[in-house]
């Protein structure tokens, strides 16, 4: 799987084969993209929160996301646990993170907080993403338990 460079995100951008919306060219840097926070928020210590994108992602079949923390934010204290963005996904990123620092970290409104990075698969995924998560809006909390209550 290659990395998909600055030029590359903005060439299948433009060619609309990557939608990210709303779409910020200072958002690109070198190998990725940095998503932004939907909304402000203050994160005590110890507090778990979950987050959303204000971009809305969809990726083509061959194409896979791997999100990272923006790294100001974990020497500030914050870690969080991130998902794959697998082929074919469309919606916000719904982002789990805690403070295990000893402050207090607000995120605002549009600032910056991961960086999603493009991998491009060796071949097209034969089918997309089609689970639970598809076209999520905004915070979306885990639906794990809805499989059991409609079993």
């Amino acid at each position: 799987m290659a990395v998909l460079s600055d030029k590359d995100i903005l060439r299948r951008v433009e060619k609309e084969e990557l939608s990210i919306k709303p779409f910020d060219r200072s958002c690109i840097n070198p190998a990725g993209y940095d998503a932004r926070s939907a909304r402000r928020v203050e994160i005590k210590p110890g507090v778990h929160v979950l987050l959303s994108t204000l971009e809305y992602f969809e990726l083509p079949l061959d194409l896979v996301g791997f999100i990272y923390l923006r790294s100001s934010l974990a020497r500030e204290g914050l870690i969080g646990s991130f998902a794959v963005i697998d082929p074919g996904f469309k919606g916000n990123l719904t982002l789990s993170v805690m403070n295990a620092g000893g402050g207090s970290v607000t995120i605002e409104e549009g600032e910056r907080i991961v960086q999603v990075v493009f991998h491009q698969l060796s071949t097209p995924a034969s089918k997309g993403y089609e689970g639970r998560y598809q076209g999520s809006i905004g915070v979306v909390p885990s639906k794990r338990k809805e499989k059991e209550v409609n079993a």
